[in-house]
This record gives structure tokens, sequence and C-alpha cells, in this order.
């Protein structure tokens, strides 16, 4: 019997062989197609004209260049409906996760397009101050409490008195946090000679907390302490302090480590202070989650990184060239 198909018998095997070694390459092929596609993300951070953002960013952008993926970077320039938009776009770009610093934490319209990226299937980080909404995977913070406390211990430990003039943010949650971290620890000192005595709320900016302070100043109301929500705020309130001629009679307490708040410690200052805050490590962090996320895996749902206080003393450990 074998000798009667035997003709047949060597073409078959043959043909057999070839068919299954090509559907093992095709389905290699399928197989590293979908493990090779590209990995997509969309960041919109609140402003970029805060140079903390663009460092964060950087750092997510090196992260994403070096794997030949795709980022899409936007600048809300402070406007919650173009924010909204961005992330719009981002759905329609199909990218797999979004990286967001929220304009407005307390936006309807802004958390109803965090739930439509949700639903798309987009995984979401948000970056640097929290938003209440059930739908982000994982949010990426500095200690923004721990780092009002810092700037009150320091006050507490500078100043036997004091008349604080406090600027902030309110559509913030880091501000938020930083601030009642702040108020919480003076009012546990119970010393009645440390109190309040204004409140100015800026979009974070310089260019709006100088024209603010300057316009406080005109009032003559007295203050002799500044606790500013973050660098460039304070250095807006320092350019009309200055400009009052008050200079280096106002103790100025600060978050953020910037390259420029670190050149003023370093230059004599020995009223200002500033907590400092890691974007370098904060973007590498986010690149990391966002590519776990990206590949499904699971991850904490917040990470919370810690600061420090940079005063005269120790500035030099930082480096005043450029951020930590």
């Amino acid at each position: 019997m074998l000798k009667k198909y035997g003709f047949w018998l060597k073409p078959l095997i043959g043909i057999l062989i070839i068919t299954l070694i090509t559907g093992l390459v095709w389905l290699g092929y399928l197989f590293n197609f979908s493990i090779s596609k590209p990995i997509s993300i969309g960041s919109s951070y609140m402003t970029m004209n805060n140079e903390f953002y663009p460092v964060v960013n950087e750092q997510v952008a090196n992260y994403i260049n070096n794997r030949q993926d795709f980022l899409y970077n936007r600048d809300p320039a402070l406007s919650v409906s173009r924010q909204v938009e961005e992330i719009h776009s981002f759905i329609a770009k199909k990218v797999n996760v979004i990286l967001l610093n929220p304009v407005d934490n307390k936006s309807i319209k802004l958390n109803r397009a965090i739930n439509e990226a949700h639903k798309a299937g987009i995984k979401i980080i948000v970056v640097d101050s929290p938003i209440a909404n059930k739908n982000v995977d994982c949010t990426i913070t500095s200690d923004n409490y721990k780092a009002g406390i810092l700037c009150a211990r320091e006050l507490l430990k500078k100043q036997k008195s004091a008349k604080i003039l406090l600027l902030d943010q309110l559509n913030a949650d880091s501000v938020v946090e930083r601030m009642d971290g702040f108020l919480s620890t003076i009012k546990k000192a119970h010393n009645s000679k440390i109190k309040v005595v204004a409140r100015l709320h800026t979009n974070g900016q310089s260019e709006c907390s100088y024209p603010k302070v300057k316009q406080f100043l005109k009032k003559k109301q007295s203050f002799d302490t500044v606790m500013a929500l973050n660098d460039r705020t304070a250095i807006g309130a320092l350019a009309a302090i200055n400009e009052n001629k008050r200079k280096n009679s106002v103790y100025v307490y600060s978050v953020d480590g910037s390259q420029a708040m670190k050149k003023l410690i370093d230059s004599g200052h020995d009223k200002i202070f500033t907590v400092a805050q890691t974007p370098i490590k904060m973007g590498d962090q986010v690149a990391k989650i966002a590519y776990k996320l990206a590949h499904n895996k699971k991850v904490p749902r917040r990470i919370t990184l810690p600061v420090t206080l940079i005063t005269q003393q120790n500035v030099n450990n930082y480096g005043i060239t450029g951020w930590q």
C-alpha cells in the first residue's frame, strides 16, 4: 500500500511542511506587529508658561522618544475650554494615555471630558494637581500639604510675629493643600502675633501677582510676610515689593525650588525660602506609570513625591542652574 501511494506521499508531506512554516511565519508577523504597535500619549498641562511643566514634559518626551513612540503635547494656556478641546483631540487620535494637569479641577466640562476619554478606553494620569474624578487611573503629585508645613515651620523659627499676605489660587487642589498645611501649622502654634492680614487670588503667574500686590501696597495695608503658592507668584510679589522700596524688609515663603528663586536665595536674600519640588523626578515617574498603564499593568492610585525646604544655608546642595 505504501508503495502504491509513496509517489504522492513525499510531495504531500512537503506541501504540509511548507504550509505549516508559512502559517507560523505569518502568525509571528501578526504577533510582533501587535506588540510593536507604537504607543501614543497626549499631554496637557494648565500652562506651559510655568517652567515647571516644560521640565516635567521634557522628561516624558525623552522617555517616549527613546522608545520611538509618540507624544502629543498641547498648551491650554489656563483655558478650561481649550483643555477640553485638547482632550477631545486626544480621544480622536486614539492615544493610549492622557497626562493631565487640570486648569480647573472643579470644572464640570473638564470632568465630563475625562469621563469621555475613560469611556474610550484611554488611561488617564493626573499630574501635579489632583482632581476628584473616579475615572483617573493615577495621580502623581508632590507632597503639597508637607510643603505648606515646611514653610510654616520656617516662619515660626525665624519670626516671633508676622502679618501674612497669602497669594493663592482657588481652582488648584495642589495650592489648597499647600495653604492648608501652612495655615494648620500656624494655627497650632497659638501665637496671636502671627496672623493672616489678607488673601489675594492669582493664577500662579508673576504677571498676575505683580499688579495685585502693587495695588495692595497702594492701600497702605501693613504686611511683613508673603506666603506664595509658587515661585512665579512670589517673584511677581517681590518685584512689586522692591518697587515700593521695601526691598529685604519682607519675608517670602514659596513652593517650587525654581532656578530663579534659588538664584535669589544664593545672592544673599536671607528672608526668602522655597520648598523644592522635583519636576525631573516627577516627569520620569509619570512616563514609567504611563507605559505600565498602556500595557494594562496595575499601578498605584496615588503617588506622592517628597519635598524639602531650600534656605540660604543649603541652596548650593540643589544647584542654582536648573531644577532638581
